[in-house]
């Protein structure tokens, strides 16, 4: 929590517009909806392996006690 305080205190309101601008430049108006589709069903897809990892675990601890 504390490192992103930190990482979010060196980003003023000018470096943020300046990195959308060139993410818009990069990828144009268009683009961008569809990468953060993917962006979002990667994410979506991680916490679902995450969550089927930790019910896999579980289930062999139990099995070994």
């Amino acid at each position: 929590m504390i490192a992103q305080t930190i990482f979010l205190g060196m980003l003023g309101p000018w470096q943020i517009v300046l990195i959308v601008a060139v993410v818009v430049l990069l990828f144009g108006g268009r683009k961008i909806p569809e990468l953060m589709k993917g962006l979002g069903s990667g994410i979506k897809e991680f916490k679902n392996a995450t969550k089927e990892d930790d019910k896999l675990e579980g289930e062999t601890k139990e099995t070994k006690s």
